[in-house]
């Protein structure tokens, strides 16, 4: 047998290593680089291994949902986000990005000069999400605005997946189940009885409004923070209702949509404190009508920052409870944990944050 030099068989088995690992490279079937997710209408859908470009085409929080996780700079194209002047401000990327289209009337042409990765669409916007597919791009299903509480978290943790940033997350849903077991367990010693009745405007009001029954977000919104929803029982998802049936309900609390900057300044609050017929309704009398706020967000919509909402809410309802329970505090932490963010007291004061004591926070006057 011929014998080597320890460096000739040194350079012998390299060689033969490398030509190894090189085959295995050229064999590496295509799907390796690619993973599935179930997304929230419960498709499992094939997306790239790494994500870097995202079209979104749906409004509500999923743009929210990737910016706390990190990833609003993967992030290529979204419908307007004029509505939240302090989403803006933090990221001045979604002011300039690209629209390409919402729901089911998206720009295909768009959408395949923009490459993205994936697409982020709504549930209900299927003829949309068709199109999209049959473009060769995949989708992924996000609730917009139709979710409850766990379905909301679950969500997180599926764009967490998505973005590889499952252990920001895991944090944002622990915060999430953290303040939501704390409120509990204080309204749990409330009295059913001594619990604030209330009603969501679930797009401001005037003379008509509308409001959402049990399957709602509007619906846990008022669960989650302690209250009783007026308008559980309506036999549809939401729907206008008259002044007279606010009148039979007769709530404690209402809630307005948060749209303070909405294009035709109107005040949704004034608006029910000066419709005469709105006269007789106890939480108009007692003051306690109030508009929701909305951050980078709206707090009173399915997305990271609700939770924030629900504090401000159980707060408004029970102060006594919830004294201790400090918005501000609250607020700046979670910017600047999940946004990375430092909020000014000026911000926190845009956001429309305020408890009126001369409302729902009498708790002794029942």
């Amino acid at each position: 047998m011929r014998k080597y030099s320890p460096l000739v068989f040194l350079c012998i088995t390299c060689l033969w290593v490398t030509s190894l690992c090189g085959y295995s490279q050229a064999t590496v079937p295509p799907d390796r680089h690619k993973r599935t997710v179930v997304d929230m209408s419960g498709r499992t859908v094939e997306i790239p291994w790494v994500v870097n470009r995202i079209v979104i085409t749906c409004y509500g929080g999923a743009g929210h949902e990737i910016a706390v996780l990190g990833g609003a700079d993967k992030i290529v194209a979204h419908p307007s986000k004029w509505r939240f002047p302090q989403l803006q401000k933090m990221y001045p990327l979604f002011d300039t990005l690209s629209d390409a289209g919402s729901f089911d009337i998206v720009d295909i042409e768009r959408i395949m000069v923009l490459k993205p990765d994936i697409v982020v669409a709504s549930v209900y916007s299927v003829r949309g999400n068709k199109k999209i597919e049959s473009a060769g791009f995949p989708v992924v299903a996000v609730s917009t605005g139709r979710a409850d509480i766990d379905r909301l978290l679950q969500e997180f943790k599926m764009m967490g997946k998505i973005l590889d940033k499952e252990k920001a997350a895991d944090e944002l849903v622990q915060y999430w189940n953290d303040r939501l077991a704390m409120i509990r367990k204080r309204t749990d010693a409330i009295p059913e009885a001594k619990r604030k009745k209330v009603f969501y405007a679930s797009s401001g009001i005037s003379l008509t409004t509308t409001t959402e029954s049990e399957s709602g977000w509007g619906h846990h919104f008022i669960t989650a923070g302690g209250g009783i929803n007026v308008s559980k029982n309506l036999q549809i998802e939401g729907g206008a209702v008259s002044p007279e049936q606010l009148l039979i309900w007769d709530p404690h609390v209402i809630v307005t949509r948060g749209d303070r900057d909405h294009r035709d300044h109107r005040d949704p609050v004034r608006a029910i404190r000066s419709t005469p017929r709105f006269t007789g309704i106890k939480a108009v009398k007692e003051n306690a009508v109030y508009c929701c706020p909305v951050g980078a967000f709206w707090w009173d919509r399915p997305s990271p920052e609700a939770i924030l909402g629900i504090m401000w809410l159980a707060k408004t309802l029970y102060p006594k409870a919830m004294s201790d329970i400090d918005i501000k505090k609250e607020t700046k932490w979670f910017f600047e944990r999940f946004y990375n963010y430092s909020l000014t007291d000026k911000e926190y004061e845009s956001f429309g944050v305020e408890i009126n004591p001369k409302g729902a926070g009498r708790e002794s006057n029942r």
